[in-house]
């Protein structure tokens, strides 16, 4: 009982989503010593969904492991690949199947419409009693789980707020930074590629909509258009709002060319769609790559003087700032790398 408290305490002792699963099944093969226990969420557009494994252990591994969250979509597993997982992740335990003995799948998603699963594959099906303990180690895993949500999240349009953004920044350029110069194995991680970019979206006369229809009808459009942006980019996209009608997204690309098409999917599907009361709105949006050694405040430095630039050059438009400076219209100024800025 001891060693089960243990556990639950390193559980709640984490605040970033990644080792929270890491640390979720650590302590199930702790406790179990099964064969495997992994974590898998469905992730994709419908008709091509996925599933990437969040964390993964195994009976001879010491430390989980996990898909790269920036995973190129085609290289996962198929949904229907795992019909057990499919079946726990509408909310039904799956035991003791025939086709799959030991098998045994628990749903985690906390959100709806969304799909999570904890797999656990043993020699034999595990008892009554120990199911539910793992059911009981999961629910506080999926209450601290809705805490982080609640703490991550802008409460309007369920994106990530700004304040998580640093995180995923230095995770980002760390990526970037392995990628250049390679893992301490001097294996290159082949399931992504390609480098970060951030872009900066800000809503054309955001103004005149909450002074014309009222701030009501102003939430509505940051949540429509919140829901366009989930549709127009990848499910790796991390993708935020900074409050007002300021969003951000950080993306990896394999090139300039890549972003830009990415954002202007984003700008075109905003043009082309009706806002109810409102009508037709568009967007700005500046981007820059993220460089090596780079810091939160210099690379929204970049995208927010190409976003300036589209605002003042006739809107509803998308800007590299790389591009602007190789046309002499901006001046590119020198970083401060050694200077660590955050918000």
């Amino acid at each position: 009982m001891s060693q089960l408290v243990d556990k639950l305490a390193d559980l709640t002792d984490l605040r970033d989503r990644g080792a929270l699963d890491l640390a979720l099944v650590s302590a199930i093969h702790d406790l179990l010593q099964p064969q495997t226990a992994a974590i898998c969420r469905v992730v994709g557009e419908a008709g091509n969904e996925r599933w990437l494994t969040t964390a993964q252990i195994k009976a001879d591994q010491r430390v989980p492991v996990f898909d790269s969250a920036w995973s190129d979509l085609l290289a996962l597993p198929r949904l229907a690949e795992y019909p057990l997982r499919q079946q726990a992740g509408v909310g039904k335990l799956v035991m003791q199947s025939r086709l799959y003995p030991g098998i045994t799948v628990f749903p985690v998603s906390s959100s709806p419409g969304t799909i999570g699963v904890l797999e656990i594959a043993t020699q034999e099906p595990l008892s009554e009693e120990l199911s539910r303990l793992v059911s009981g180690v999961l629910r506080l895993y999926l209450n601290f789980q809705s805490l982080l949500d609640y703490g991550e999240r802008d409460a309007l349009t369920e994106l990530l707020n700004r304040k998580t953004f640093d995180g995923a920044f230095l995770k980002a350029t760390l990526a970037q930074q392995v990628a250049v110069d390679g893992a301490p194995d001097k294996r290159r991680d082949t399931s992504c590629s390609g480098s970060f970019w951030l872009a900066m979206i800000d809503i054309d006369h955001f103004k005149h909509v909450n002074d014309n229809f009222g701030h009501l009808i102003g939430d509505e459009v940051l949540l429509l258009l919140a829901r366009l942006m989930r549709v127009s980019f990848r499910f790796h996209d991390q993708l935020y709002r900074f409050g007002g009608e300021e969003f951000v997204v950080l993306m990896r690309c394999n090139g300039e060319a890549e972003a830009a098409a990415a954002l202007e999917r984003l700008r075109t599907n905003t043009e082309n769609y009706l806002f109810p009361q409102v009508g037709s709105i568009t967007i700005s949006i500046g981007f820059s790559e993220i460089k090596t050694g780079d810091t939160p405040s210099g690379a929204f430095e970049r995208a927010d003087k190409a976003v300036y630039y589209a605002k003042e050059h006739g809107r509803n438009q998308v800007c590299s700032h790389a591009a602007l400076v190789a046309s002499g219209v901006l001046v590119e100024q020198a970083a401060n790398v050694g200077d660590m800025e955050l918000f």
